[in-house]
């Protein structure tokens, strides 16, 4: 039976363990953060975890600094390794990217920190208020805020300078991007440079009446299950393949008429089966197998 690393034992992982169990993939958990990692004394062998061979790991780890360690210690293929989990991370390159191939999204201008309100009042010149503020490397809506005008823009700025005047802040850029207002907000995913399901994430309707916007489900969004047409299919599709990322969650925007990749997710949470397409599961063991047939040597954990 084929043996998949697992560095997270969240949803995704309870989610995925008996589907592959099925088609004779293994999941194990390793542990790559919120723990001591032997880094250069060899004494008690080369463990990062559990002494336990695995073929193949899913998803590189999320912190790069302790995924380089367990990385180098596992020794195997990855599906979507560091440079997959990078690219799709940096959400003004995703869209520069994007743009680049043609593909439609949101108008965003990234700031790089330091600059003067004078660069962020030029930024905005020709946006409509309300405006969309988002760290370029946060994920799950985490520090997203939206201005209503300008003064309200600034403030918000001033936390975000507040944060990147930490010498050790590794990205100091924001995005500001146009707010598109009551729009679907689906996640996608595409397995192996295909469509294999969607579901649309929306907060209940409480909470929209009280003003809250971001669809985020870790912030009480619930992703139910849809059947999106040809046209989102293909735009999920033609982001993964300008990217070059074999499985990803690509974040979709439909509103008045307009349909517009917001952002991309290497590291994607899987949902219940059946909120997918039903050979789900089998092009994922597919792209796990062969992913390990590319590196062709079992290791140590």
């Amino acid at each position: 039976m084929l043996r998949l690393a697992m560095t997270t034992d969240s949803e995704t992982f309870t989610r995925i363990r008996d589907p592959l169990a099925d088609r004779g993939i293994e999941v194990g958990h390793v542990q790559a953060s919120e723990r001591s990692l032997r880094v250069a004394d060899r004494r008690d062998g080369t463990s990062v975890g559990e002494d336990v061979e695995f073929d193949v790991g899913f998803v590189y780890p999320s912190r790069l600094m302790e995924g380089a360690v367990v990385d180098t210690r596992l020794s195997v293929p990855w599906v979507n390794g560091r440079d997959a989990v990078v690219t799709s991370r940096n959400k003004a390159g995703v869209l520069a990217a994007l743009d680049a191939a043609g593909l439609p999204t949101p108008r965003t201008v990234m700031v790089s920190n330091p600059v003067d309100e004078a660069v962020v009042a030029d930024a905005v010149a020709g946006f409509e208020f309300p405006v969309v503020v988002k760290p370029n490397s946060a994920t799950r809506g985490v520090g997203v805020a939206k201005a209503t005008d300008l003064d309200s823009l600034l403030g918000i700025v001033d936390y975000l300078n507040l944060v990147h005047d930490y010498r050790a802040t590794g990205d100091k850029s924001y995005l500001i991007q146009e707010f598109l207002p009551d729009a679907n907000d689906y996640r996608v995913m595409v397995v192996d440079g295909a469509y294999a399901g969607a579901v649309r994430r929306e907060l209940p309707a409480d909470a929209l009446e009280a003003g809250r916007w971001k669809h985020n489900v870790h912030r009480g969004a619930a992703a139910t299950g849809v059947e999106l047409g040809s046209a989102a299919r293909e735009l999920a599709e033609r982001t993964a393949a300008t990217l070059e990322i074999d499985y990803l969650g690509v974040d979709l925007l439909e509103t008045g008429g307009r349909l517009v990749v917001n952002e991309t997710n290497a590291r994607p949470t899987v949902d219940a089966a059946t909120k997918y397409e039903p050979d789900f599961y089998d092009r994922l063991a597919s792209l796990i197998e062969r992913t390990a047939d590319g590196n062709g040597t079992t290791r140590e954990a």
